[in-house]
């Protein structure tokens, strides 16, 4: 289930990046031919841009695609190395607990006061603010089933890392 939830958030982040390059291009044709542009576009770009960074955050974490220093933990023993990422698993955890709840403060207030942005198009600040929410707590969700997953593969005697490479001579 959580894995369909990530590649729906991965679609609306490819949505996200195509409206950008859509609304930036024709921001740039309005205002080199005609002298104008379009109405509230840094708003929109703004808001396009959370969605397309944080919304496949969750696929990046399930894939453990983040960006990674290994030169330390490839020097130590597997079991060593595999407690760092359960480790760095649970700290990602403690660390976005309070951007979820920052998030979460911040889309009800925009929310109950109906906030917007002023402009010409007076666009309400609620869609970015739940976008960044749904983001970070699935992000969160997927973490924390990475941590359960991992732990029983270390009880059960797995490991989570491969055998270190040989250095290349």
């Amino acid at each position: 289930m959580l894995r369909r939830v990530e590649r729906l958030l991965i679609d609306l982040s490819i949505c996200a990046v195509l409206g950008l390059g859509l609304v930036i291009t024709a921001n740039v044709l309005l205002r080199a031919l005609f002298n104008s542009g379009l109405p509230d576009s840094t708003v929109i770009v703004a808001e396009l841009m959370v969605a397309a960074v944080v919304l496949p955050l969750a696929a990046t974490t399930a894939s453990r695609s983040h960006i990674a220093v290994e030169f330390v933990t490839n020097r130590m023993p597997p079991r060593v190395a595999d407690g760092l990422i359960v480790f760095g698993s649970l700290f990602g955890m403690l660390a976005l607990a309070p951007l979820i709840w920052a998030g979460g403060r911040e889309a009800l207030g925009a929310i109950e006061k109906s906030s917007f942005f002023f402009g010409e198009l007076h666009l309400p600040k609620w869609p970015g603010r739940v976008i960044f929410l749904v983001g970070m707590v699935i992000a969160w969700l997927r973490l924390a089933v990475m941590v359960f997953t991992d732990i029983r593969t270390l009880k059960s005697g797995g490991r989570l890392t491969d055998d270190h490479p040989k250095e290349a001579v």
